[in-house]
């Protein structure tokens, strides 16, 4: 799929416990022309980026097993020229601030609004 400028679909990886959540985000995201893969944990993450390339990554801070702070200074040394978004809800803006710190590109807040997101993550890929 080609997206409007003509290049390739923006590589993202949606990282996000909530399966439901991020397989409606995926379905959403290919038909605005971004290629989103699904994780649902911080260890599925790190293997799966050990193996494919991306644009974004699109983090919650908020998961089980490993934070979402956590897996950031991870994906930070593993791949320290990919953008990341953070995802937070439940008055978790502080938590966002410590993210920027250690090297997030942005944050939102969730639920965010998709429009949002999908702008977000074209500027962050370079493509706004």
């Amino acid at each position: 799929m080609s997206t409007q400028t003509g290049k390739r679909p923006i590589r993202v990886l949606l990282i996000d416990d909530e399966v439901a959540y991020v397989q409606v985000l995926a379905k959403r995201m290919a038909k605005r022309g971004i290629a989103a893969t699904p994780s649902y944990s911080g260890d599925e993450a790190i293997h799966i980026l050990r193996g494919a390339d991306f644009d974004v990554a699109v983090l919650d801070i908020k998961m089980r097993y490993m934070d979402g702070l956590e897996v950031l200074k991870i994906v930070r040394r593993m791949v320290p020229e990919m953008k990341v978004i953070m995802l937070t809800g439940h008055g978790g803006e502080a938590e966002a601030r410590e993210a920027i710190k250690l090297g997030a590109y942005d944050y939102l807040l969730k639920p965010c609004d998709f429009e949002d997101l999908v702008s977000r993550i074209r500027k962050a890929a370079g493509r706004e």
